[in-house]
């Protein structure tokens, strides 16, 4: 009797006995595209490694087979199935074909991640719009909060990666008094006084100028909405007033586009500054022509049909263009539009040695590029599934599991993990 007990332990057992891997699909038959990232960093932060598929059922995962990783995909609702030490082989063969555009990519530590954000200090509520602190909650992926005063210290050298609220860089609080309150101003104003500066953009260029600078020395950056436009709006204005009367005590230097330094910038160049002193819901809150939606197609422009309107991914070479490949990994190829007070890159003002990842017929969405040692990714828009950029609902991630917008930000999260080369072509 014993002897059969124990051979139907062995048959049941078999599968998990000689488990090799767990593979995660990220193609349509995954349940949660969006927290299947979270179990990728979550087994990073427990010093496994990750295979990362390129272009393989939309960028699936692959891991070493754990019962506890098991329960942990379960528990967050994320599809995987175990495979056998065959299987894996055959999986990586497939993948190492040179006809094949796909490639195996090693994740071997996590990106300690920061989120800068005025969430502490302001009364407003950015927490609950914050495209990226919404998805890294999401995800179950551990994030702190900096702001101007843990960078004016030198924190940022305790991280890795970091992300930009859609802050004003320029100090003109966002150009909207209608969505700014009084109090909030009043928070940002006090911070710059007790950090020893007369005006906010005097230290908000200086934040600008540190974040550079950290993105130079090994860093990170990703940044979305006005946080891509407006840094590099204050970089090239450094010295240059073009802060309107109503948000300081003086007026605008009459000859500040001729003065625009466009080799501090990071992304764009050659951009008109909006110095319109009027406060228009809309056109007020332009700050340069570096935002597409300001020629009448954004803010002022799409109604509700914007819904129906797509950008699409750019295809790239796993085995020879391996970072931009990285970054663009989707079940999806197209991207539903969706609006910011940046809601996108006017072509024309993109460098030249800027890669472009994903765009429109108007205008570039979503970009790369290098400084230094480091690399950014800057992202046009608000909120993936917002309907309207503008209005301050939260979105429920719940019902988007799938979300190929949201997708792209988390592309971002687990990419400094990844054992790369850099692109040849």
């Amino acid at each position: 009797m014993k002897k059969w007990f124990f051979l139907l332990i062995i048959l049941f057992g078999f599968g998990k006995i000689y488990a090799n891997a767990i593979f995660i699909p990220m193609d349509e038959r995954q349940s949660n595209h969006l927290k299947a990232y979270g179990i990728a960093y979550w087994i990073l932060k427990a010093d496994r490694e990750v295979n990362w598929l390129v272009n393989y059922q939309g960028g699936s995962f692959l891991m070493e087979y754990t019962a506890v990783l098991e329960n942990e995909c379960r528990v967050r609702g994320v599809t995987y199935e175990i495979i056998s030490n065959a299987d894996e082989a055959e999986i990586l063969k497939t993948i190492a074909n040179p006809n094949a555009n796909m490639d195996a990519v090693k994740l071997v530590k996590t990106a300690k991640i920061a989120v800068y954000s005025p969430v502490k200090i302001s009364a407003a509520s950015f927490e609950d719009t914050d495209a990226v602190l919404l998805v890294l909650k999401y995800a179950e992926i551990p994030f702190d909060i900096v702001y101007d005063e843990q960078i004016m210290r030198g924190d940022l050298v305790k991280y890795d990666w970091l992300h930009l609220h859609h802050e004003d860089f320029t100090g003109q609080f966002g150009k909207d008094l209608q969505k700014m309150s009084a109090q909030d101003m009043k928070a940002q104003e006090d911070l710059a006084k007790k950090l020893g500066f007369k005006k906010n953009s005097q230290l908000k260029l200086e934040v600008a100028k540190a974040i550079k600078a950290f993105c130079a020395g090994g860093g990170y950056l990703f940044a979305m909405c006005s946080g891509a436009e407006t840094i590099d709006v204050a970089l090239a204005a450094e010295g240059i007033d073009i802060v309107s009367s109503k948000f300081d005590d003086d007026g605008i230097d009459p000859d500040a586009q001729s003065k625009l330094d466009f080799s501090k910038t990071l992304a764009f160049d050659n951009f008109i500054l909006s110095l319109e002193e009027e406060s228009g819901m809309r056109r007020g809150r332009s700050f340069s022509n570096i935002n597409s939606s300001a020629n009448g197609q954004g803010w002022g422009g799409w109604g509700e049909d914007e819904v129906d309107s797509y950008f699409n991914l750019f295809s790239f070479s796993a085995k020879w263009d391996i970072i931009p490949a990285l970054l663009t990994q989707n079940h999806e190829s197209q991207i539903r539009e969706f609006m910011g007070q940046t809601t996108a890159f006017n072509k024309k003002t993109v460098k030249s040695n800027v890669l472009v990842l994903g765009s429109s017929k108007t205008s570039d969405r979503y970009i790369y590029g290098e400084i230094g040692k480091g690399q950014f990714a800057f992202y046009g828009g608000h909120d993936p599934e917002g309907r309207k950029g503008f209005h301050r609902t939260p979105t429920d991630l719940n019902i988007h599991p799938h979300s190929p917008g949201y997708r792209l930000i988390l592309n971002n999260v687990l990419f400094p993990s990844a054992r790369k080369k850099k692109r040849k072509t």
